[in-house]
């Protein structure tokens, strides 16, 4: 072969490879490897975003902006209401039955590929802020950066400032590396602690305070709970930190724009999952997974445009960014591209979505199946035996207790959250009428039709997905064979949570002893002598603050006879005092005891105090 055929031969081929990148991808201003930001939102409802319909004005006037800018897409879901497997899902591509990580903990045996090692394959600077550790399967991961620690300065998750500072160092990282950034930006609002406002509408002392604040009188009451007093000052303090998120977003784009990247940078949004109240957060209903999607590509999205065709979610965000940067599709994905519907074409086979929930963050199982296209949607529900308690994190919140004070004398609400915590093995719901899930048509005669349709596309997702519950689901008309399983898999996660228990070093094992002795005049929990089926179980905390810690949060759990978590309050207290906290005795527990734990701070790492009361014996 000659020099100069050898010579066109190569120019062949990378003509070749620049088309391939640069027509079926990147179409951007200033070359063919575009920038990525992935700004996430933490536990964030998608009707509480403006430009998806909120009807109290201007909770999201910067998220807003940004999808006036892009495209926002109307039919957007996550697989699951619970954030540490719904972000494994969002960056690996992979259903969470594929990927191991279906609760709260690291699975390091994996092998496949994670979106950082995808993007730095792609010659990619990659880097995070927030998050980290719900984000992979397995810590420490191969991000060329953590952006929540700047100069050895850990930044305030609840500071929009900080976003700004965290954002442009990644920008000046990937610069400095020569390479183009992608950068994940996790910001942690609206979930708890939410920014505070006291009974009258005052604002508790917190420095980061956020550019509007609701009022209890002010806000919408989702369809999915009612209206109440102690749900109202719970949503005001949502809102308002809702409001605080589309702070943080401001910052976010303020360092994108001051960068110069911004028109070769493609910017996807969305929330991890729905608001962390009952009938959303850790579940699989409608407002659990309906996410607020919107993707800025400049010079392909067009502006202010709304898909309202394709069903897109969480597990085809890999795909699609493979795509986006003209990188190879690993193999073993669950989801697809919809890169073509970015420019406004249709797609085939975006009918339907799968969602899934399978454990929370106390090892606790109520796995649960949903099939959802753009008008119904189907639940299967196999923990759901009468019997089992739904264990969930939303049980520690005002909205939960304001229902179980309302049950008694209000028939109405005793049957919601009778639905709550015991559930039904199927659901099925008209979410184009009714998005809240109020009318369960699984026995409606003339829904029979579309319920058959779904059941179908269920069990077919489930066979070409490998997912194991596909016996249980074929055989959901017995019982006491799904019954079984769900204790075996129930088993298992108790084994796995002893295994991580033992595993830790003696003096982390200790911590929790030593701190008491060292701490322990911070507060002391006073139990009842003993406790009755269905009635309040008051508990004082006697706390006695130094000024030096302004306010704290208590952190109070019920706990079963096992140890595991009934229900969970959070209440503010400051100086010294006395804090009553009363939880309700389930009017079905069978355990015979119960036992508090407390704990004051922010979060448990960074506990100053951890108390643990009882057994107390239940009559």
């Amino acid at each position: 072969m000659s020099l100069r055929i050898f010579i066109s031969f190569l120019v062949t081929l990378l003509l070749v490879h620049s088309l391939h990148r640069g027509i079926e991808a990147q179409d951007t201003k200033f070359g063919v490897d575009p920038n990525i930001l992935i700004v996430t939102v933490d536990d964030m409802s998608c009707d509480s975003v403006g430009a998806f319909g909120c009807s109290l004005p201007g909770t999201t006037p910067h998220i807003d902006k940004l999808a006036s800018q892009g495209l926002r897409y109307q039919h957007a879901h996550v697989q699951t209401g619970s954030c540490y497997p719904s972000r494994n899902v969002l960056f690996s591509g992979r259903y969470s039955h594929n990927t191991g990580v279906e609760g709260f903990y690291q699975v390091k045996d994996t092998s496949y590929p994670h979106l950082v090692d995808l993007m730095k394959k792609a010659g990619y600077f990659v880097g995070i802020r927030g998050k980290v550790s719900h984000s992979t399967p397995y810590q420490p991961y191969a991000w060329d950066a953590d952006l929540t620690v700047i100069e050895g300065e850990k930044q305030h998750v609840k500071d929009p400032r900080s976003y700004y500072r965290s954002t442009q160092r990644g920008i000046a990282m990937a610069k400095q590396a020569g390479k183009p950034f992608c950068l994940n930006v996790n910001i942690s609002d609206p979930h708890k602690p939410f920014y505070g406002i006291n009974g009258k509408g005052q604002p508790v002392d917190d420095k980061n305070v956020p550019s509007k604040i609701y009022q209890p009188d002010e806000v919408p009451i989702p369809g999915f709970l009612f209206d109440h007093p102690d749900i109202r000052l719970e949503l005001a303090h949502y809102y308002s930190s809702v409001r605080r998120a589309d702070d943080c977003v401001a910052q976010i784009m303020k360092a994108l724009d001051e960068s110069g990247e911004a028109e070769n940078t493609v910017v996807m949004f969305l929330s991890d999952h729905g608001m962390p109240l009952p009938f959303a957060k850790t579940a699989v209903w409608h407002h659990s997974t309906h996410t607020p999607w919107i993707v800025r590509w400049p010079g392909i999205t067009e502006p202010g445009s709304v898909d309202r065709e394709h069903m897109i979610s969480a597990v085809d965000l890999v795909p699609t960014l493979m795509d986006i940067v003209g990188a190879e599709q690993p193999d073993g994905l669950d989801g697809q591209s919809f890169l073509p519907t970015l420019r406004g074409k249709k797609q085939d086979g975006r009918e339907m979505v799968y969602k899934f929930h399978n454990e929370n963050s106390g090892r606790n199982r109520s796995p649960m199946r949903s099939v959802e296209s753009k008008k119904y949607g189907y639940i299967f529900n196999p923990w759901a035996d009468g019997k089992r308690t739904f264990q969930t994190a939303t049980r520690g919140t005002m909205a939960f207790r304001a229902m179980n004070q309302v049950a008694p004398d209000n028939p109405a609400i005793a049957a919601r959250l009778n639905l709550f915590q015991h559930g039904v093995p199927e659901e099925f719901y008209d979410y184009e009428n009714d998005p809240d899930a109020l009318h369960n048509l699984i026995d409606d005669p003339n829904y029979a039709e579309p319920l058959a349709q779904h059941r179908r596309a269920m069990e077919t997702i489930m066979r070409e997905s490998n997912d194991p519950l596909l016996p249980v689901f074929q055989n959901r008309n017995d019982p006491v064979a799904v019954s079984a399983y769900i204790d075996k898999l129930q088993a298992e996660a108790d084994q796995r949570k002893a295994k991580e228990r033992n595993k830790k070093p003696a003096n982390q094992r200790n911590n929790r002893q030593q701190n008491n002795r060292q701490k322990k005049n911070l507060f002391q929990l006073e139990l009842p002598k003993q406790a009755k089926l269905g009635q309040p179980f008051p508990v004082l905390i006697n706390h006695k603050l130094g000024k030096a810690l302004g306010q704290q949060q208590f952190h109070v759990t019920l706990k079963n006879a096992e140890g595991q978590r009934i229900e969970r309050i959070v209440k503010p207290a400051e100086g010294k005092g006395q804090l009553t906290v009363t939880f309700q005795i389930p009017s079905n527990y069978s355990q015979g005891q119960v036992s508090v734990s407390a704990f004051v701070g922010e979060d448990y790492p960074n506990n100053l105090q951890h108390v643990t009361e009882g057994p107390v014996e239940v009559l």
